[in-house]
């Protein structure tokens, strides 16, 4: 089943993802079917961020050399939400390659600058080793840097996975980028609970499997559902270990920390008429194709199954 937001704030019919003047996009891509264009309505918002600086407030954003792009000569600028382990990254990945836009999730580009040497890794180093959470600030920055460096490269779009998380991050967005729509993917508890106590990594290659086989039965008023394991080759079934926050006390508390952050994020969206909540019907054969049917791409799922 299929949740929007109220039709006061928000409405698929009147969503406006593409338009005449992306039909070079469109046809690079695939036949993408257009929305309405009062998504569009506001241009006010500049689109990438030259040089980042600390800052108190939205109000007080020391942004300067900024570039502004009208919506008409880009591709779409989507965020995915969702609860940890719902799978936000499988289906912003996913999407990213059927409109070609750059997937970026900001927990990647805190680990690339990891990897890098300078001022930022060190500090990052040490608040992660600390084991405290990166600033706003910094997380904005990498942000913006991973923007401008796209834009040099001709990325008209992007999908953002699991950003912003609190009130303040979406408000510092909004004040560097145009955010189309906001995509809340959203899963039973008992049922995510059980996917992320079912969650493995392979010692040796680092690949990311689970084992869960989830089949729920259709029960007061819920309906059923059931999720196939994504289960490792042989040469990495004997390697499998379990995340040392893979516990059902600590999950728990992560989805209710989280539960209680998202839902003033959610709320700034659907205000804002952007909101689109989406529940998993099951895993992705199931869900797949309603997704792609709630954002108006549903003629692709033969094109991009085959490229998956």
């Amino acid at each position: 089943m299929l949740k929007t937001a109220s039709s006061s704030s928000f409405s698929l019919q009147h969503l406006s993802l593409f338009s005449a003047s992306m039909a070079a996009a469109a046809n690079r891509l695939l036949k993408v079917r257009s929305f309405s264009t009062s998504i569009y309505s506001s241009s006010s918002s500049p689109l990438y961020v030259r040089k980042f600086s600390s800052f108190s407030s939205q109000t007080d954003l020391p942004f300067s050399n900024t570039l502004r792009r009208d919506p008409k000569d880009r591709n779409v600028q989507w965020v995915f939400l969702g609860c940890p382990g719902v799978g936000k990254g499988t289906y912003a990945s996913r999407l990213s390659h059927l409109l070609g836009v750059p997937h970026i999730a900001t927990g990647d580009l805190v680990r690339e600058e990891l990897s890098c040497s300078g001022p930022l890794s060190q500090q990052l180093s040490e608040i992660v080793n600390q084991g405290k959470l990166v600033s706003d600030e910094i997380i904005i920055s990498l942000l913006s840097k991973r923007l401008e460096s796209g834009e040099a490269r001709g990325e008209s779009g992007f999908i953002l996975d699991g950003f912003p998380r609190t009130i303040r991050q979406a408000e510092i967005l909004e004040g560097v980028t145009d955010i189309d729509l906001v995509v809340n993917l959203k899963l039973r508890e008992d049922v995510l609970l059980e996917k992320c106590l079912g969650r493995r990594i392979c010692s040796q290659c680092g690949g990311n499997f689970n084992i869960a086989s989830i089949i729920v039965k259709e029960e007061n008023g819920k309906p059923g559902m059931s999720m196939a394991p994504l289960l490792p080759p042989a040469h990495c079934a004997s390697k499998l270990i379990t995340r040392s926050d893979d516990t059902e006390e600590v999950v728990k508390e992560r989805l209710r920390i989280y539960n209680d952050m998202s839902q003033p994020v959610e709320e700034f969206y659907r205000s804002r008429g952007k909101l689109l909540e989406f529940d998993l019907p099951g895993g992705i054969p199931e869900s797949w194709p309603k997704l792609l049917q709630a954002l108006n791409l549903e003629d692709h799922d033969d094109k991009q199954s085959a490229a998956a």
